[in-house]
């Protein structure tokens, strides 16, 4: 039987969808939406430049403006992965 299996950051699911990646679980009260804005090149592979960082609410009966807690554009993924990683930490830590 094949086990499900995500790309995982310090325990938490990782999840594509075109450009955007969402970070931690929809169980859990809030997660991270990173929107790539644009990429570069680097040899053969494209790497995100500008990325968008959206603490969201989990809950999808919100409208999505309803839904943003937080929002910032960074100049990075490791960047904008590293204010997702924070933002999620403490907003799940004060529930």
């Amino acid at each position: 039987m094949a086990e499900n299996s995500f790309l995982t950051y310090k325990d938490k699911p990782l999840v594509k969808s075109g450009n955007e990646i969402y970070y931690g679980s929809m169980a859990e009260p809030f997660v991270v939406r990173f929107t790539v804005l644009s990429v570069k090149k680097e040899g053969e592979n494209e790497l995100p430049e500008r990325v968008r960082v959206e603490l969201l609410k989990s809950d999808t009966q919100l409208s999505d403006k309803e839904r943003v807690v937080k929002d910032t554009v960074k100049d990075s993924f490791f960047d904008a992965l590293d204010f997702g990683f924070v933002w999620l930490e403490r907003a799940l830590k004060n529930q």
